[in-house]
């Protein structure tokens, strides 16, 4: 059915879940899995926030901040999947719109299977915010399950 499934995290509560379902999946399936987080390019007005804060380096500051928290997600991940017998790669992708980058990262991959979460947003938060899943779903020509 599928060979290689990639799974969709930005470390939090949500994101878990889909963890948690797709390893649980993969190993039922016998397949690995590819666990992806993405981080968005930095921005202008935030790191000009932290210069006015003295901050020396913003953009050094942002891309230490990024990378740690990227591969505490990441490491837990791999570490879950160690744990279940389930093989594991682990991809961060970096500047990025989290829709494109797991799109990117499914076909880089060769995965024929997405796994992401959905917060379940409505109404004026899902126009605001967007809804990552539902790009994932509009424009990847790989499957995808979303876990509420």
């Amino acid at each position: 059915m599928y060979k290689r499934i990639l799974i969709a995290t930005e470390g939090s509560e949500f994101g878990g879940k889909a963890l948690t379902h797709g390893l649980a999946l993969a190993k039922a399936l016998n397949v690995p899995i590819v666990v992806v987080t993405v981080t968005e390019a930095w921005s202008a007005l935030e790191l000009a926030r932290m210069a006015r804060l003295h901050n020396r380096n913003p953009i050094e500051h942002y891309e230490e901040m990024v990378t740690a928290a990227g591969n505490h997600i990441l490491t837990h991940a791999a570490d879950l999947a160690k744990s279940q017998g389930v093989s594991c790669e682990t991809l961060h992708v970096r500047d990025s719109h989290p829709a494109d980058g797991i799109i990117m990262a499914a076909s880089q991959k060769g995965c024929d299977l997405i796994v992401m979460a959905s917060h379940g947003r409505r109404g004026v938060d899902r126009l605001l915010l967007g809804s990552q899943a539902n790009e994932v779903l509009t424009h990847s020509k790989v499957p995808a399950l979303i876990v509420r």
